[in-house]
């Protein structure tokens, strides 16, 4: 199974970033692509999502979350029918999207969730770089961008299914 990466978004002073790593890896101990984009536009570039888990799980839901955006006319506040939707429930991965003020985590097996301090994290490395944002927000004048992407590299140092090929895109 291909899997292992770390995706990490913060909300601050009105702005969302959101990062990502570019590892995937196979199994517990091969590095199969070190260079892969899990951070990415869509909806028409209004919509940024992050993802994490089996790539192919992690591929089909967010073709299925941005079907449902069509399906809404990009109101991300879609969850009530996302839960609903039993397609959802066998996914093996979980994404992050932002767009204006909303920040939200949606996983394959039908949560969604609005954190309450403006950081998500999801993935192999995401409760390090979790901590970290949530100390870097807290502690520091630091941009979204810069606590978003700091965070993701406090977290390549620390798990081995994270690296420091990091991208970071504004919402």
């Amino acid at each position: 199974t291909l899997k292992g990466t770390t995706i990490c978004a913060v909300k601050k002073d009105g702005k969302i970033a959101v990062a990502g790593d570019g590892q995937v890896t196979m199994g517990e101990s091969t590095i199969f692509k070190a260079t892969a984009h899990k951070v990415r536009r869509i909806y028409g570039g209004k919509v940024v999502t992050g993802f994490a888990g089996t790539v192919s799980d992690a591929f089909a839901l967010c073709d299925r979350f941005e079907a449902k955006l069509e399906q809404y006319s990009g109101n991300l506040e879609l969850a009530q029918e996302w839960r609903n939707d039993k397609a959802m429930r066998k996914l093996e991965a979980m994404l992050i999207v932002a767009s204006g003020e909303t920040l939200m985590i949606v996983s394959g097996t039908g949560e969604v969730i609005e954190p309450d301090d403006g950081v998500a994290a999801v993935g192999s490395g995401g409760n390090y770089a979790m901590a970290a944002a949530r100390a870097l927000k807290e502690n520091t004048d630091l941009s979204a961008h810069e606590i978003a992407e700091k965070a993701l590299h406090i977290a390549a140092d620390i798990c081995v299914f994270t690296n420091h090929n990091v991208i970071v895109e504004d919402a």
